[in-house]
C-alpha cells in the first residue's frame, strides 16, 4: 500500500540521475524534499511496486505528491483510490493527491450522467466501473441506464470516497516548484490559473517558457522518460500502456533523481 512510502525497504531501486541543464531557468528549489508521482490510471500493482522503491530512497520529511489521473484505463481504479485515500487521510501523512482530468470526468458523471457519461465511458470509465464491480455498462448506453449506473457507482464508492475525490486540490507549490496535473498558462501566476487549464492543458504550455522562474511539474502528457526542460518537469510515463509508473525525487538543492517500475 502507499503507506509503505514511509517504511524502509531492501528491495532494489531502478533509478537514474538527470543531467539536463536548463539555462533559461534557475534551479528547482523546493522548500522541502519532494517526490512527484506520475499518472497511475488504475495500476494498483505498479503503485505498490513504486511505493516500495520510493520508500528506500526518501526521508521522513519528504513530501509525496501524486499528479492525478488515478482512475480509468487500468483495471484497478477502485483499489488505487482506496489506497491513496487511506494514506492521504492519516493525520501524519506526507501524501498530497491532486485532481486530474479523469477524476474530473468521474465527478462529472456523478453529477450529470446524461451529459458527462458518454465521454467518460469512452476514455476509460468502463474500466473504472468494472473495478467497482459494475459490469454490463456500454459506451452506447443512455437515458435511465446511465442514471442507474451512476447510482450504482455512488453506492459502490461510498460517501467518504466520493467526498475525498471531490475535495482534491488542483495544485500545490513548494518554493519555486508548482505541481499541477496537466499544464499552466505561462502568462499567468500559478494562483491565477484557470481550473480547466490545470486539469486539461494549455496550448502555450510546452512552447512558451515562464518568466517568473517557477518550475511546473506535471503529468497528463505521456513521455518516454521523465523529462526536465524549459521550466517543466514531465512525470507521466504512461503506466497503463507501458508498465512504467515513474516518480521524480526533487531535493531542495535542485537535484532530481528518477525512480520507476
Amino acid at each position: 500500500m502507499i503507506r509503505r512510502l514511509r517504511k524502509p525497504s531492501r528491495r532494489p531501486v531502478t533509478e537514474q540521475d538527470t543531467d539536463l541543464p536548463d539555462s533559461a531557468h534557475p534551479p528547482m528549489a523546493p522548500e522541502e524534499p519532494l517526490c512527484i508521482i506520475g499518472d497511475i490510471h488504475g495500476c494498483a500493482d505498479l503503485l505498490e511496486n513504486l511505493s516500495l522503491k520510493i520508500a528506500a530512497e526518501v526521508d521522513a520529511d519528504t513530501r509525496i505528491i501524486c499528479v492525478g489521473d488515478y482512475v480509468d484505463r487500468g483495471d484497478a481504479s477502485a483499489a488505487v483510490l482506496r489506497m491513496l485515500m487511506e494514506e492521504a487521510t492519516q493525520p501524519s501523512s506526507r501524501l498530497t493527491c491532486l485532481a486530474g482530468n479523469h477524476e474530473d470526468m468521474l465527478v462529472g458523471f456523478l453529477d450529470d450522467p446524461q451529459q458527462a457519461g458518454p465521454r467518460w465511458l469512452r476514455y476509460g470509465g468502463l474500466q473504472t466501473l468494472a473495478s467497482f464491480g459494475l459490469r454490463g455498462v456500454s459506451e452506447t448506453m443512455g437515458g435511465a441506464d446511465l442514471d442507474r449506473a451512476r447510482d450504482d457507482l455512488r453506492a459502490a464508492m461510498g460517501a467518504e470516497l466520493e467526498a475525498w475525490l471531490r475535495g482534491l486540490p488542483l495544485h500545490v507549490q513548494s518554493g519555486n516548484v508548482a505541481i499541477v496535473h496537466a499544464a499552466a498558462d505561462p502568462e499567468l501566476p500559478i494562483l491565477q490559473q484557470d481550473r480547466k487549464v490545470l486539469l486539461w492543458g494549455h496550448a502555450g504550455f510546452s512552447r512558451r517558457p515562464r518568466a517568473d522562474g517557477i518550475w511546473v511539474a506535471h503529468g497528463h502528457t505521456v513521455v518516454p522518460e521523465i523529462r526536465q526542460q524549459g521550466g517543466r518537469l514531465a512525470v507521466d510515463t504512461g503506466a497503463y500502456a507501458t508498465g512504467r509508473l515513474s516518480a521524480a525525487i526533487v531535493g531542495p538543492e535542485g537535484t532530481v533523481r528518477l525512480v520507476s517500475t
